[in-house]
């Protein structure tokens, strides 16, 4: 436990073991699941995916080809320290590609872009964490955003995969298109839910006349911290105290009967947390 609170305490350190970590997962999608399948999932690497269905080019040294000029000429558009991980997270991505000796797991079409987008995301997700990406499209979409500033970069990079997509089906099949569509999908999903936090967690909010017992019953009986906050009532101006708990999912039913015991007619709201850190939970850092 300190070795690792060490690593995570040394920001450099930390960064590159996940972009080595997040590498290694993300490229082992393609060997497993996406190259044998023609699964072309946006980017430069879906590209090189097309590439290699028509000409048979490896589809690592193909995205790498593609990507080092994209750096070449964005990286003014980005930090140094950014645009250096990025460069080493893209070279060692596309040499994994290529070089990982897994065979194909599954014959399955679906199941193919299904767990290779899972694999991905992960992986993605991973090297984000240590402030880096791996796809030459991001560069690209924040070098138009720079001229365009009044598109999102979120926009440029839907239309660049788009257009990745619509390559694949005048290329290969509206088959491989429609699952490509599927596979970006998913493993947008999938980095959302790693960077965001993947706990249960549940934010309470209480309005009640009994706030003093309220609160003292979920310190005692759960251990959990409680937080008052002022409020009022806009139609009837009534001052009280709102009451904040974050509790575990399996806490949800013990406080709504704590709440039901002590005030039948209180106002309580819940609502899901994507992250949460701290005392009684996760370590922040």
């Amino acid at each position: 436990m300190n070795l690792l609170r060490r690593i995570r305490n040394n920001e450099p350190l930390f960064a590159w073991l996940s972009i080595i970590l997040g590498c290694f997962i993300a490229a082992s999608a393609y060997p497993l699941f996406m190259t044998p399948h023609n699964i072309a999932p946006g980017g430069l690497t879906g590209v090189a995916i097309i590439l290699n269905y028509l000409f048979h080019w490896p589809v690592g040294v193909t995205s790498l080809a593609l990507g080092i000029p994209l750096f070449i000429v964005g990286w003014r558009t980005v930090s140094a320290q950014f645009a250096l991980r990025s460069l080493g997270a893209t070279a060692l991505f596309s040499v994994l590609i290529d070089v990982l000796p897994f065979p194909c797991l599954t014959d399955d079409y679906l199941m193919a872009t299904l767990f290779g987008a899972i694999l991905l995301g992960i992986g993605l997700a991973i090297i984000m964490t240590g402030n880096a990406t791996t796809g030459g499209t991001d560069m690209l979409a924040l070098m138009l955003h720079r001229y365009f500033p009044s598109v999102r970069v979120g926009v440029f990079l839907a239309a660049l995969d788009g257009c990745v997509v619509l390559a694949a089906w005048f290329t290969m099949s509206a088959r491989a298109a429609l699952y490509a569509l599927c596979n970006i999908y998913i493993c947008a999903r999938v980095i959302d839910m790693v960077l965001s936090g993947w706990g249960s967690a549940k934010a309470c909010y209480i309005i009640s006349e009994s706030e003093d017992r309220v609160t003292e019953r979920i310190m005692n009986e759960l251990n959990r911290g409680v937080t008052l906050v002022d409020a009022t009532g806009a139609f009837s101006g009534n001052r009280r105290k709102m009451i904040i708990c974050v509790a575990g999912g399996r806490e949800i039913p013990r406080i709504k009967r704590i709440v039901k015991e002590e005030d039948p007619r209180a106002f309580l709201f819940i609502t899901d947390t994507h992250e949460t850190l701290g005392e009684g939970f996760a370590q922040l850092r």
